[in-house]
C-alpha cells in the first residue's frame, strides 16, 4: 500500500518523512527563485537568451502568482499548482541553460578574453550558482511526487536516502527533508562532480544528478582555465 499516511494511529509507526506532517513552508524556494531570476537579470545582455529580462521576469510573475495562491504551507495537493511550480523551473533551467551555452561557446571560440579575468569568474559564477538552484529546485520538486505529495506520506520508496532516513536515531522524531536538504544536495554534487553523503536511488535521480555535475565541471574547467590564461597574458 502505497498510501502510509491513512490517519493519526500511523503517526507512531513510520518516522515523519513517511507519514502526514505539516506542509513545510514555501518562502525558502520562494526565495530562492527570486535570487536566480536577479542573478540572470544580472548577467551581460551577450550571455542572456533575447529578450533579455523575458524568462527572469516570467520567472518572477509566476512565483509571485504561486505564492498568492498558495502562501504559506505547501499542504494543497492540486495539480495547477504544481504545474505552475514546474513551469517556474523549467524556465529557470531554460534562461541558465541558454546563459551556460553562450558562455561556453564564447569561451571555445575564443571571445573571453574580451571579459576581464574578474568579469569572467564572476558571470561564470552567476551560471553556476544558478545551475545549483536550479537543480535543487527539481530535486525538491520532483523527489516522492513533490512536497505536497510528501506532506501527505504517499509515496513508501523515496528518491533520494538521506542520511537521516538510514540512521533515524541521529536527527529529531519529526526530521523530514525540506527545500534546504535538497538545495544542499545540488551543492554537494555541484562541488563534488558526485554524492555525497545523500544517494540517489530512482533512475531518474541518480540521471539528473549525472547531468548536472557534468554541466558543472564543463562551467567551472572552462571558465577558470579562461581566467587563468587571461591572467597569465
Amino acid at each position: 500500500m502505497d498510501d502510509l499516511a491513512a490517519g493519526p494511529e500511523h503517526e507512531g509507526r513510520h518516522p515523519a518523512w513517511r507519514r502526514h506532517t505539516q506542509g513545510e513552508r514555501r518562502w525558502p524556494a520562494t526565495l530562492a527563485v527570486l535570487a536566480a531570476a536577479a542573478l540572470q537579470m544580472a548577467l551581460p545582455a551577450r550571455l542572456t537568451m533575447p529578450p533579455r529580462y523575458a524568462l527572469p521576469a516570467i520567472e518572477v510573475l509566476l512565483v509571485v502568482g504561486l505564492s498568492l495562491a498558495d502562501p504559506d504551507r505547501i499542504d494543497k495537493r492540486d495539480n495547477r499548482l504544481r504545474l505552475v511550480s514546474i513551469g517556474i523551473i523549467a524556465f529557470l533551467s531554460l534562461a541558465n541553460m541558454g546563459a551556460g551555452v553562450r558562455l561556453v561557446s564564447a569561451l571555445l571560440e575564443g571571445h573571453g578574453p574580451a571579459m576581464s579575468a574578474a568579469r569572467l569568474l564572476v558571470n561564470g559564477g552567476s551560471v553556476w550558482v544558478t545551475n545549483v538552484i536550479a537543480f535543487g529546485l527539481w530535486y525538491w520538486e520532483l523527489d516522492r511526487g513533490g512536497p505536497a505529495a510528501r506532506t501527505y506520506g504517499l509515496r513508501a520508496y523515496p528518491d533520494f536516502l538521506f542520511p537521516q532516513m538510514s540512521s533515524p536515531e541521529m536527527a529529531p522524531p519529526d526530521w523530514e527533508p525540506f527545500f534546504v536538504d535538497y538545495l544542499y544536495l545540488s551543492f554537494t554534487n555541484a562541488t563534488a562532480f558526485s554524492p555525497t553523503d545523500v544517494m540517489p536511488l530512482s533512475r531518474w535521480a541518480k540521471a539528473t544528478m549525472a547531468l548536472q555535475s557534468a554541466v558543472a565541471l564543463v562551467v567551472v574547467v572552462l571558465v577558470v582555465a579562461r581566467a587563468i590564461n587571461i591572467l597569465g597574458n
